[in-house]
């Protein structure tokens, strides 16, 4: 029977996992006297072997049957517990031995003594300890990966505002969350920045503030939509198109991307057309490409330097990738791909304001019924 005197709090972001059970074990020692040393004990759950996992076991039970000074309702934390995870160290037997002997005083330990939370990243939810757990304590598993959820990202950000006596506007929220590709601990760090700005007042965090602060955070959002484009998925191109708008202005930058690879994607075509290549190619070799490039660079200009213009001057992994998007393609429609890019930029010189507009329209026309021949 599961209690909720036993928290488990896991999740595949560690950040938003941590601070949850933050959250929960300051709640929960709120009302203990600071002067008890043992009214409360937070064991570190980091293990790298085997030997580790015995001894942070070792700890947590010792912290589990030892009362607080005065008898009062002690809390124990065992935080960020890594050894429930898919990887050497959880799967090995002495480590599941050592979490029997944990099971063992979770089981019988008393519950008006002690309260106990677990925390734990990353976990292998098909694991019997995980089961366990579930049967056993209050569980709570935070989704967040993959796409971000908004919601999980929102509920992190708005608890550092109450810290801070702020307030954050939604719209505030949509550009911080572009801003930071969704990433939770870059959302809390970027508001603890303009809290610091915003002063000891307090104040509202309004859209322009955040524009104008916080930068944006790892790759940008055009590769997702040249991504979408060449997996020839008409819907997830229009949506990635969507989030690439909602923090760029320039739509050139993605449409130079698309024509780049496109520009590669058409010799790699003609050479599995020729049976250079094969058209079920998973990978090119370094020596394959070299024994290309014999046979073929001088219809490149023989160029030996780096080039975007030049085939064989490429990272192998990368036209490996190219080339398995380039066999599901006819060298006609990639042309007509090619023909599309063009149109599509002097339709930009004409039409500075119809970007995304522009861009849609590049994606029906080369990715809709009438452009798939």
């Amino acid at each position: 029977m599961a209690t909720d005197d036993i928290i488990f709090i896991a999740g595949d972001d560690d950040f938003l996992v941590q601070q949850r059970g933050q959250t929960l074990f300051d709640k929960w020692t709120s009302e203990l006297p600071e002067w008890d040393p043992f009214s409360r004990d937070v064991i570190e759950g980091q293990a790298n072997n085997i030997g580790e996992v015995e001894v942070l076991v070792k700890r947590c039970r010792q912290a589990l049957q030892t009362p607080s000074l005065l008898g009062r309702r002690k809390v124990v934390w065992f935080k960020g517990v890594n050894f429930l995870a898919d990887s050497p160290t959880g799967r090995a037997e002495g480590t599941r031995q050592q979490w029997k002997h944990l099971q063992e005083v979770l089981e019988n330990y008393d519950p008006k003594i002690v309260r106990v939370l677990l925390t734990a990243f990353p976990v292998d939810r098909r694991r019997k300890e995980f089961k366990w757990v579930q049967s056993k304590a209050h569980c709570v598993y935070i989704e967040s990966s993959g796409k971000r959820d908004a919601g999980v990202v929102l509920e992190a950000v708005r608890e550092e505002c109450r810290q801070y006596d702020i307030q954050l506007d939604d719209n505030a929220f949509e550009v911080l969350l572009a801003q930071v590709k969704g990433n939770a601990r870059l959302a809390v760090e970027e508001i603890r920045k303009l809290a610091a700005y915003l002063g000891h007042e307090g104040g509202i965090i309004d859209e322009a503030l955040v524009l104008d602060l916080v930068p944006p955070f790892g790759q940008s959002d055009f590769f997702e939509a040249a991504e979408a484009f060449y997996a020839l998925d008409l819907g997830w191109t229009l949506e990635a198109l969507q989030r690439y708008f909602f923090s760029h202005k320039e739509a050139r930058p993605l449409l130079t991307t698309l024509q780049g690879r496109n520009r590669l994607m058409i010799p790699l075509r003609g050479l599995i057309d020729a049976k250079v290549i094969p058209p079920n190619v998973r990978s090119i070799s370094k020596a394959m490409l070299d024994r290309m490039a014999c046979a073929y660079a001088q219809h490149f200009g023989g160029l030996c330097e780096k080039s975007n213009l030049n085939l064989f001057t490429q990272n192998p992994w990368y036209l490996s990738r190219l080339a398995q998007s380039a066999a599901k393609l006819s060298l006609r429609r990639l042309i007509d791909f090619q023909l599309a890019f063009v149109d599509t930029f002097k339709a930009l010189l004409t039409q500075p304001t119809e970007q995304e507009a522009l861009l849609r329209a590049l994606a029906v026309r080369c990715l809709g019924p009438l452009g798939n021949h």
